[in-house]
């Protein structure tokens, strides 16, 4: 019986997968990324489309529906949002009212989904369907006497909790997270710019936390290389701290929580991101494109980019079949990257 082996070096974050025997009795060798018995093969091409048809700019964040369809969000006003499915062929395209577009979050259940996506240039947040029907927009809170106008509120990214209520990340302006009702009334805020744990510096990105059966908040804190987690009620209860890691978004997905990360602030600042996955005790067990996760005496060491697999990643897409798709900002207006998950050899 012919089965695929995984050989490879913990210390570059390099595997090799070798493949059944060839008709000449070679063996093909494919690399593969990440440490920890978390392997992944990156597939050579994943949706790249005609650029002059559907162009991409940033691309910012991606979702699965409850369909299986892949949604990437890009300020590229010519096509706002592209829809994959996902073996990287396009099914549709809409938006061109985005020019800010950067947060992408999907909600509901069934056909009862949406979207809300976070506009940095117009300072707004638009519910939508899937479809791109706008349902509802949420203005610049002015009633909280924290902005001067509205360009001093930019928000990055939401999420919606059990009961419907949303909460943006006010992660380019101010750093406060707002809470919402489902209706989109304004019920509190907490967080903002300060030195101490409870304040923020670029909130960069925001989900909700169930692995454990009661609802929190995880928020970035991506200057200080961390994630917070928060009572719904903005009670600080954690920070996991990420050393080496500007992080973006925290995604999800199981017992795990997976992220794009910007940049090393190690090493020189651009072209320097990779991917991390923490585990359901919120440690480091894999770097795409990353060093190897070390923990000395329980405190994770500083992490870096070991491969140049991306240049500044900004957001991952957890599939139902835990592949990963990985959307770019300012990296030469490349398409997604989507990495296979390969199964532990037996």
């Amino acid at each position: 019986m012919n089965r695929k082996k995984i050989t490879g070096s913990a210390a570059t974050g390099i595997a090799m997968v070798t493949s059944p025997r060839t008709a000449l009795g070679k063996t093909k060798r494919e690399p593969v990324y990440g440490h920890n018995g978390l392997f992944y093969r990156q597939v050579k091409n994943w949706g790249v489309l005609n650029t002059t048809r559907h162009p991409v700019n940033d691309c910012h964040e991606m979702v699965q529906d409850h369909k299986g369809s892949i949604f990437l969000l890009t300020n590229e006003t010519r096509n706002n949002v592209l829809i994959y499915n996902t073996s990287g062929k396009l099914k549709a395209s809409w938006g061109t009212e985005y020019p800010g577009a950067h947060g992408l979050s999907i909600a509901g259940n069934g056909a009862d989904q949406f979207l809300l996506i976070t506009d940095t240039e117009r300072h707004q947040i638009f519910k939508t369907t899937l479809d791109g029907k706008v349902l509802m927009t949420l203005d610049y809170p002015k009633e909280t006497a924290l902005y001067k106008n509205k360009e001093a509120y930019i928000p990055t990214e939401t999420t919606v909790a059990p009961n419907g209520d949303i909460y943006v990340a006010d992660g380019y302006g101010q750093q406060y997270i707002l809470h919402y009702d489902a209706n989109g009334k304004l019920k509190g805020w907490f967080g903002g710019r300060g030195e101490g744990d409870q304040f923020l510096d670029n909130a960069h990105g925001i989900t909700i936390d169930q692995r454990n059966g009661n609802p929190t908040l995880l928020v970035t804190d991506r200057t200080r290389h961390c994630f917070k987690r928060f009572s719904l009620a903005g009670e600080l209860l954690e920070i996991i701290k990420l050393p080496g890691a500007c992080v973006c978004r925290p995604v999800i997905q199981g017992d795990r929580i997976y992220a794009a990360v910007l940049r090393s602030p190690e090493i020189n600042l651009e072209n320097t991101g990779f991917v991390t996955i923490l585990d359901k005790e919120n440690r480091v067990v894999t770097n795409i494109g990353g060093s190897a996760p070390v923990y000395q005496n329980g405190n994770l060491q500083a992490m870096h980019q070991k491969l140049p697999l991306f240049r500044h990643p900004h957001d991952v897409c957890v599939d139902r079949d835990e592949n990963l798709y990985v959307a770019q900002w300012a990296s030469g207006k490349v398409y997604p990257y989507k990495f296979e998950r390969v199964a532990k050899s037996r």
